[in-house]
């Protein structure tokens, strides 16, 4: 079917430069169409083989990943991925990025962020229950690093505030690597009935293809294709290319589409997310292995005069697409109306196999779907290894014990986060048993049951830059260790790989390795990978971020009275599980205290964090354990810290040693608790599990052997006194 205005060749080969199709692509879409393209195709090309659609450079080493277990009944290829969690439920959750569009506008872009995630999760048929971040900024000191800062809490929110769902964890990293690409990585998860999945493939010959929400306006046109490349100077123009998000049209959104997917009606549902109508009418029918007509006169607009090639490639938010039975057009229509949201017939499904776009009678788009996909660019592209650290020697310690701890809990990446928790709602719902600063891992209720879900968002860089494949393991260990920490089963994990430019062989020998690192930590966890999302091209005028293959992970609780939190209790026998070796490569007391950035990370050993963590579960399980923290960032001297920092109850250390001891960075390794040292240290000992008694809680000072009295107090006032101070006057 000849479209109406094909482009003239010189137009359509400077048009997809300027797109981003690189000129082997161009060559190929014109194959595939046999004719130059009109602009509507040439920007349908354009998005959907762009890195941030079509993973061109990532696929190749994604299918790495484990991704199925007994549990896992949808994994990655949906708009989110559900596990079972028990009684007939299941958890629905996904974590994406919206980097490029928060350095833009951190407002808008970190709204929209939370906007689109919350939307790949009710798609799937499930009410969200719990919004999460990984946010990574760049040097505290810059005004920049702070105005990002704020826009993007604010922006995190006031639209998750708005739309009624708790925001109940997340990390905060600063690094100068980080200044002028800051990362916001958004995840929700979601409850539904494990009978009750909805999906994006299309079927059914004449079915109606019907729009919802909100109107279609001109703002995020390219958006996509934006998000697949670098930054340079001007990058803080493009704003045109960042979403406007509305959280009280979302909040509509989600009762109709659950209200409609109470009915027999939906056949297929997707999201407008990346390249909008674009993305969700070829994903669907695609996956459906149908065909699809748009008559685009009937789209809801906003804005005058709108072109097919901007409705087709427009990211507004709030809006999404569906295929109805025949029949049920009146009454999803009567349901959306009832929300005050629009409602449109827009076009139908087809036996071609083709996407054919109209508009004002004319043919703007005629595509074969199928190359779409299977024709789209897989590149193989060259890797380089990250060289090995050579061994840290031997570090003075330059201030003392005492001294370093309180730098440390000063410090940016360990200062207190109630800055930002304050400007989320944890509690919205009411089903929040542990918020931020309570537990490793926040808590959720399953509303109407006992159950509970515990989840994390973790990841540290500077691991992944020294050894990218031992920080790809630590990232998803730590996510594990999280879970496991407040006596939860943890089950699957969502991944956001956020890196540099692919086609620098260093960059994607960092992402190669990293993906080697999670694929071997998942395998050992039982810990599979159910979606996930890639952001590429994350660098300005060619300086990368830090390699952050940033994870979030969901585990469960039968039982949620036995979840345990951090905060210190009084006169309790405290026992450190796991081998201290007293690592101090890449560690925050050498960066923070020894002025270095320096070493290997710490090694990670994945059948001790397996049989430490199984343990430590069953311990809390078992009703022994009263607090848990796991070691991290920091060390025993910070993890004892901010326990006694959660409940003001400080502790006397029996045990002793040097900086490495205090503030080495062994993995597989927790805090307990316990009212009976003796009777868990026996079944240490049964288990092979490495543990010593270290001290005892009580009083209002840390008493690190020779190296204290430290007050709690005064720690809590360090820790808490770092953002408000940063961000004063902002």
């Amino acid at each position: 079917m000849p479209v109406t205005a094909p482009l003239a060749p010189e137009r359509s080969q400077k048009l997809a430069a300027e797109f981003g199709l690189k000129p082997d692509e161009f060559a190929r879409a014109l194959a595939i169409l046999g004719r130059q393209p009109s602009l509507t195709e040439l920007g349908i090309f354009s998005v959907m083989w762009s890195e941030h659609c079509s993973y061109k450079s990532s696929r190749v080493w994604l299918r790495q990943l484990p991704t199925k277990a007994p549990w896992v009944l949808v994994g990655p290829g949906e708009n989110a991925g559900v596990i079972a969690i028990g009684e007939g439920l299941a958890a629905v959750f996904k974590m994406e990025s919206h980097n490029h569009p928060s350095f833009i506008e951190p407002y808008s872009g970190a709204a929209t962020g939370v906007g689109g995630i919350l939307r790949d999760v009710f798609t799937m048929g499930a009410r969200p229950i719990a919004n999460l971040n990984a946010l990574r900024f760049g040097d505290p000191a810059l005004p920049r690093t702070r105005r990002i800062l704020d826009g993007v809490v604010r922006g995190i929110g006031g639209y998750g505030n708005c739309v009624g769902v708790p925001t109940v964890g997340g990390e905060v990293n600063f690094h100068p690597a980080y200044n002028g690409n800051p990362l916001v990585n958004a995840m929700t998860v979601g409850i539904l009935k494990a009978d009750r999945i909805f999906t994006a493939a299309a079927t059914g010959v004449g079915n109606p293809v019907v729009y919802v929400g909100s109107k279609t306006g001109r703002d995020g046109i390219h958006g996509a294709t934006m998000s697949s490349a670098e930054f340079d100077a001007d990058s803080e123009e493009k704003r045109p290319t960042v979403q406007i998000g509305d959280p009280f049209a979302e909040k509509l959104l989600i009762e109709a589409c659950l209200e409609l997917m109470a009915t027999d009606a939906i056949v297929a549902i997707q999201d407008m997310g990346a390249a909008g109508l674009t993305s969700s009418s070829v994903e669907m029918a695609g996956k459906g292995g149908m065909g699809i007509e748009l008559a685009l006169d009937d789209v809801p607009q906003r804005e005058e005069g709108m072109t097919a090639y901007e409705m087709m490639l427009s990211e507004s938010q709030e809006r999404m697409l569906m295929v109805l039975k025949p029949g049920r057009e009146a009454l999803a229509e009567s349901i959306f109306h009832k929300w005050d949201l629009d409602f449109a017939v827009i076009g139908h499904l087809t036996d071609t196999g083709r996407i054919v776009i109209r508009h004002k009678g004319a043919i703007e788009a005629d595509i074969p779907l199928a190359p779409l996909e299977s024709e789209a660019p897989l590149y193989h592209r060259p890797t380089e290894e990250t060289p090995p650290q050579p061994a840290l020697g031997a570090v003075p310690d330059p201030i003392g014990i005492a001294a370093a701890l309180k730098r440390l809990v000063a410090s940016p990446d360990l200062c207190s986060r109630r800055w930002i928790w304050d400007q989320y709602d944890a509690q919205v719902g009411g089903q929040t048993a542990r918020r931020p600063g309570q537990a490793d891992a926040a808590v959720v209720r399953v509303e109407g049951t006992k159950r509970a879900l515990a989840m994390t968002t973790d990841c540290t860089p500077r691991y992944c830059l020294a050894d990218p494949e031992a920080g790809g393991a630590q990232a998803v260990a730590e996510a594990w260790r999280n879970i496991t920490a407040t006596g939860a089963l943890p089950l699957a994990i969502t991944d956001n790989m956020n890196f540099g430019n692919p086609e620098k062989p260093r960059i994607m020998g960092q992402f190669a390795a990293a993906v080697r690192g999670m694929a071997a930590a998942c395998t050992a966890l039982d810990f599979p990978v159910i979606s996930g999302n890639v952001s590429l091209y994350n660098e300005t005028e060619g300086r990368p971020i830090l390699p952050t293959p940033a994870i979030g992970g969901v585990g469960v609780l039968e039982d949620v009275a036995h979840a345990v939190g951090l905060g210190m209790p009084d006169a309790h026998d405290l026992v450190l599980v796991g081998e201290t070796r007293g690592h101090l490569g890449q560690s925050l007391w050498l960066r923070e205290v020894a002025g270095q950035e320096a070493g290997p990370p710490p090694p990670v050993d994945l059948a001790a964090e397996r049989r430490n963590g199984d343990f430590v579960r069953g311990r809390i399980l078992a009703g022994a354990v009263t607090a848990c923290h796991d070691l991290s960032d920091g060390g025993l001297a910070v993890a004892l810290a901010e326990m006694a920092m959660a409940s003001g109850i400080g502790a006397h250390l029996t045990t002793t040693g040097e900086a490495g001891f205090w503030f080495g960075e062994d993995q597989a390794r927790y805090i307990l608790a316990v009212r009976d040292a003796a009777g868990l240290l026996d079944a240490a000992r049964a288990a092979g599990v490495p543990a010593a008694l270290i001290g005892r809680s009580g009083g209002a000072y840390l008493e690190l052997d020779q190296h204290g009295p430290i007050s709690v107090a005064e720690l809590t006032a360090l820790n808490e006194a770092t953002l408000p101070a940063m961000m004063q006057g902002t």
